[in-house]
Order: structure tokens, then C-alpha cells, then sequence
């Protein structure tokens, strides 16, 4: 059952090992624990829908809605927490056909609704909330969608539903002996059509590539009609209408049918875990080994500090000192940062891109430790979110936020986003724990994905108030130093009023322009991606 005010199934908990709450008291101060309203509680304030004609698809159930209400960015997180939702949706469509989305938008048309396309529910930029509104609103899931349609064995191209999970396009595929290889964080729980309206980044990115390479056609229903992307390997007939629906996040029309490229399952794969001496080297080492296009799976950095955190909430404290006493003995000591990579292919394969790796790092210092720390972070991938449970009940909140940059520009937008986040709340005298990885690497540059983690005060209102100010902050430290205001989790509402810096005032004009050729009332996810 998933939860209906945090991260994930009910069945997962992550707890807070003992030290690791003695070493963030140690930092930034004892927790400050917040109560936690009830569903009972949240129920009783769910108003009545003010769907005059309510579809035969839609469900006007009290808790229906309110599961359908927030999704989960922090102050989403807040407010399921202290039971103030707000707003909630009038009703919840389900479709399980392309027929009945097109349906659903001409109802919508006739008695003035406005639509809310929902998938996973996993979003943390705010895509998914319904507004305050004079006309009602209704979310329209695409969780029934799901299904495996097709796969054309000879082009390696599988057509599904676009309310496939990650785990329900990975089984359906692997029963077939095939793989997406498209493994977000949330992948858990979001959804096909989610990623490609996202713009999505898998961890293993490196090897299948993003959901843009991933996604060859498909199918969007609009207020204009029905867009069917065909699946070309490669066409210069114009500029590629792929890449309206991609990062559209529900603007443009509900995505019905989506195909991607998958490959046949790979015969072996093992993640490695390396320590490099301090920051300047690793980060060297990080861009030497993927502009050397080393046939690696994955690859991701932690800097000195995110490093330090992992291994103090890793549990297992007597493991984790005798690794310590290993590394300074091999000369990684204070400052050190990890390194994880994969491998994966055919055994011949893995080998030698293993050993043309190890030659690489071992030129920065690297001190090699290994496939068990490596199977540790394979193992746990997917747990990092239930964390923030965890740390909430030892009084502490916890959000991440991530940009992208060129190589000559990385090590300065770090800096400076880590310090707007780290002194944003001076001025209460609060101190914030942040740290940060390099998530997805490019020829060219890097994402950058920080977490920080602060008190949230004495009040639901202050902690909002607090993550406003680190939040504002960090966006500007990221759009006036060279940085995506986002390189994988989307804009949504939260990124929206930063996202002119980096398109200009031409590029908006554009996108406003294709919303309302396809949306000429501006009933879809209205407020998302754009502003107006």
C-alpha cells in the first residue's frame, strides 16, 4: 500500500541509524520533531466535488482524491504531513484507453475543467497539485495504462501504456529477455509517460542513455487532436517533433501510447566503489574517464562531504573505521571523495572496460575497494526517498535540488550553490548540512545533485518559510552561474518563474505558442512549465 503522506510503500522504512542522528545533532543541532495529522483528520476537510456531471471514469471518493492531491516535493511533504492540503481535486479520472482520454478532453471542454495529467505521482517540482480555481479540476491518471502493447523483435522497439511503472516495464520486458535500462530514483514508482514528459535521466544513462534517446514515437492526445510521433532511427524532415512532446510536463496534451528503444539483457553486470584523495583529483579523474569514452554503465561522484555523510549514516559503525584506517593507509584520508561506477555487458566486455578504468583512476590516487560497496549502492538505490522519513522523525527535514553545467563551469556552480544553501538561514542563526554527487556525466559537462538537510523550527510555517528562503537561494545561485534549472526532475511549478533566465524571452514566446495551439484554452496542467 503506498503511503498517503510521504515517499513509497508503507512496507518500506529506512530508519535513522542512532550515530547518524548524533552526527547531525553535531552539526547543524538536536532535531526538532513536528506532530503528524491523520488521514482521519485530512478526510474530514475534503469538500464536496463541484463536478456538476461527473464523467463515468471518474472517481469522486474523499481518499481517492486526497492520494491524488500532492505529490513530493517537500512542501508537498509538509503539508500531507501537518494534514493541510489545501486544495484538493474534484474527482479522479481513470482511462484505460487512448479512446477514453480523448473522451475525457472533450467532457473537459463542455463543462469548463481544467486537467491535471498525473502518472507516478513522484514529482518534486510541484507538476501535479491542483490550484485554487473557479472551475473545478480533475487528475487524470494513467495508472491502468500500463501494459506491455508490442515489441518489434527486429528493431528492438516496444511499444507500452504510458502509466507503465519502472517495475512493470522492466518485467514485462525482461519476460521477453529485453531491458529498458531507464533506472531514475523513483523508479519505483513513476511512470513511463512521466519520464518522457519530464525529461527524464536513468542512473545508468551512460550505457542506454536518457529517455530522449530512449523515446522513439508515440502518441499525444490534444484539444487539437491526436499527434502520432512515428519511429524513425534518424530523419532530417524538419525539426523532430519528439522533442515538443519531451519535457512538455502535460502542457501540450496527455501522452497515450509511448515507444522506446530497448536492448536485449545484458549477461553480466557489477558496480565498483573507488576513493580518490580529495576533490580536485577526483573531479579530474571523473572527466578524463568519460571523455575517454571508457564503456562504463554508470559513474557518479560524491564529493569530500557527501562522501563523509554516506559513510556515517551507512550503518555498521566498526565496518565502516576499519575501511577508514584501509583508506588512509592507501593514502585517501580527510577529504576523500567516492566514486561508484558499473559495468555491464558480456563478461569480455566488463573485463576490459574494468581494467581500462582501473588504469585511468589509478593515475588520480584512486584506491580501488572493490564490488561490496558497489552492491551496497545497487542494492539500496531506490531507498535514498524512504530517508526522509527516517530523518522527519529525528526532527529534521531533508531536500535535493540539481542543475547541470559545462566541465569549465562545474567546480564554480558547485561552490556557489552549496554556499547560497549552506547560508540562507544565517540570519536565524541556523546552520544547513549540504552536500553533493555528480550524478550523470557528459563529454562536455556534469549534473550536479546537492542535498541538504536543515531543522524545520517550531512549526509547520516556519519550516515552509525556511525551505522557501533555501529554495529561492539556490535557484538564483544556479540560473546566474551558468546552470540548467533543472537536469532531471523537471520544472513544474517550483522551477517555473526561474525558467526564463535560460530560455529568453524568444524561447518562451515559443513554448506559450505551441500550449495554446494545442490547448487553446489553457485547460491542461495550467501554471506548469510556464507560467501563464
Amino acid at each position: 500500500m503506498r503511503r498517503w503522506n510521504g515517499w513509497g510503500e508503507e512496507s518500506t522504512v529506512v530508519a535513522l541509524p542512532a550515530h547518524g542522528g548524533q552526527f547531525l545533532a553535531e552539526l547543524i543541532g538536536a532535531g526538532q520533531v513536528l506532530p503528524d495529522a491523520t488521514m482521519e483528520q485530512v478526510l474530514a476537510t475534503v469538500p464536496a466535488s463541484r463536478l456538476v456531471a461527473p464523467h463515468d471514469l471518474i472517481s469522486l471518493d474523499a481518499e481517492v482524491r486526497l492520494r491524488h492531491a500532492r505529490g513530493q516535493s517537500l512542501p508537498d511533504w509538509l503539508a500531507m504531513r501537518e494534514g493541510c492540503f489545501e486544495v484538493f481535486p474534484d474527482g479522479v479520472a481513470l482511462p484505460e484507453t487512448a479512446t477514453q482520454i480523448r473522451e475525457l478532453l472533450a467532457w473537459a471542454q463542455q463543462q469548463d475543467v481544467i486537467l491535471i495529467p498525473y502518472g507516478g505521482g513522484t514529482s518534486v517540482a510541484g507538476h501535479i497539485n491542483p490550484q485554487a480555481s473557479e472551475q473545478p479540476v480533475v487528475t487524470l491518471s494513467l495508472e491502468r495504462m500500463n501494459k506491455l502493447i508490442e515489441i518489434d523483435e527486429q528493431s528492438l522497439i516496444a511499444t507500452f501504456g504510458p502509466g507503465a511503472n519502472g517495475p512493470q516495464v522492466e518485467s514485462q520486458l525482461r519476460a521477453r529477455g529485453y531491458t529498458l535500462g531507464h533506472y531514475p530514483q523513483s523508479w519505483e514508482l513513476s511512470t513511463l509517460g512521466g519520464w518522457v514528459a519530464s525529461r527524464s535521466s536513468g542512473q545508468q544513462s551512460l550505457r542506454y542513455g536518457r529517455i530522449e534517446q530512449l523515446f522513439a514515437g508515440g502518441s499525444v492526445e490534444t484539444f487539437a487532436g491526436t499527434l502520432s510521433i512515428p519511429t524513425f532511427p534518424a530523419s532530417a524532415a524538419g525539426p523532430d517533433l519528439k522533442e515538443i512532446l519531451l519535457g512538455s510536463e502535460g502542457r501540450f496534451g496527455v501522452i497515450s501510447e509511448v515507444r522506446v528503444r530497448i536492448s536485449k539483457l545484458a549477461v553480466e553486470e557489477n558496480f565498483y566503489a573507488v576513493f580518490l584523495p580529495d576533490w580536485p583529483s577526483a573531479l579530474e579523474a571523473i572527466r578524463t574517464l568519460v571523455q575517454a569514452r571508457v564503456p562504463l554503465s554508470m559513474l557518479r561522484l560524491s564529493n569530500a562531504i557527501e562522501t563523509k555523510t554516506q559513510l556515517a549514516l551507512a550503518g555498521h559503525p566498526k565496518q565502516i573505521v576499519w575501511l577508514e584506517r584501509y583508506l588512509a593507509l592507501c593514502g585517501a584520508r580527510e577529504g576523500k571523495c567516492m566514486m561508484t561506477f558499473g559495468v555491464t555487458g558480456n563478461r569480455q566486455q566488463n573485463a576490459l572496460s574494468l581494467k581500462q578504468a582501473k588504469h585511468l583512476l589509478k593515475g588520480f590516487g584512486g584506491v580501488f575497494t572493490g564490488t561490496l560497496l558497489g552492491k551496497k549502492w545497487s542494492e539500496g538505490r531506490f531507498r535514498f526517498p524512504y530517508l526522509r522519513h527516517g530523518l522527519w522523525e529525528a526532527g529534521y527535514a531533508v531536500d535535493t535540488l540539481e542543475t547541470a553545467t559545462d566541465w569549465s563551469n562545474v567546480d564554480h556552480l558547485l561552490n556557489e550553490l552549496e554556499t547560497s544553501l549552506r547560508t540562507a538561514l544565517a540570519d536565524e542563526g541556523e546552520q544547513v548540512h549540504v552536500f553533493t554527487h555528480l550524478s550523470h556525466v557528459y563529454g562536455e559537462g556534469s549534473s550536479i545533485y546537492t542535498s541538504y538537510v536543515f531543522r524545520p523550527g517550531s512549526s509547520y510555517a516556519m519550516a515552509l518559510a525556511r525551505w522557501k528562503k533555501l529554495k529561492h537561494s539556490a535557484c538564483q545561485a544556479i540560473v546566474n552561474n551558468r546552470g540548467t534549472i533543472s537536469h532531471q526532475h523537471g520544472v513544474g511549478r517550483d522551477h517555473a518563474p526561474y525558467l526564463p533566465v535560460e530560455k529568453g524571452e524568444l524561447g518562451i514566446a515559443a513554448l506559450q505558442a505551441l500550449s495554446t495551439h494545442f490547448d487553446p484554452d489553457q485547460r491542461l496542467a495550467p501554471g506548469v512549465l510556464l507560467t501563464k
